[in-house]
């Protein structure tokens, strides 16, 4: 099963320059001047479209908010390393994303960052032979 996210972004362009910053791959097959596709896992794309796209798709005018409306979802995601939860949180500092807590649980280790447009991301690094999950 494949997962797409759709996200309305302010500008196409800034949010996929952006995501390429991320160093994630652009689907240019499934790009366009109106949405912007990236492949942040095999299977799994986030889609970055205009608010005038996003909101012809399914009659949702009323629900597409800006930058100041909070995510209401938390993309969280696993990286091999402690190492790369860091570089890929400061690759989206350096792009101009802001940046939010660090967590080091006993048996994870986290951070948060949002993008231009307010999305909310949770890379996270499970540590090896941590035992049970800790409470949050």
């Amino acid at each position: 099963m494949s997962l797409y996210i759709a996200c309305p972004v302010e500008s196409v362009e800034r949010a996929t320059a952006f995501y390429t910053d991320l160093g994630w791959a652009q689907n240019a097959e499934m790009s366009n001047d109106q949405v912007s596709c990236f492949e942040i896992s095999q299977g799994q794309f986030i889609m970055l479209s205009s608010r005038e796209m996003y909101a012809s798709v399914g009659g949702v005018e009323d629900l597409v908010g800006g930058p100041e409306t909070p995510s209401k979802v938390t993309v969280s995601f696993d990286l091999a390393s402690r190492e790369a939860v860091d570089e890929l949180t400061e690759r989206a500092r350096a792009a101009g994303g802001r940046i939010g807590d660090t967590d080091d649980y006993p048996n994870m280790y986290q951070r948060q960052f949002d993008d231009p447009d307010g999305y909310h991301y949770s890379p996270f690094w499970m540590k090896p032979d941590a035992g049970e999950i800790a409470d949050a």
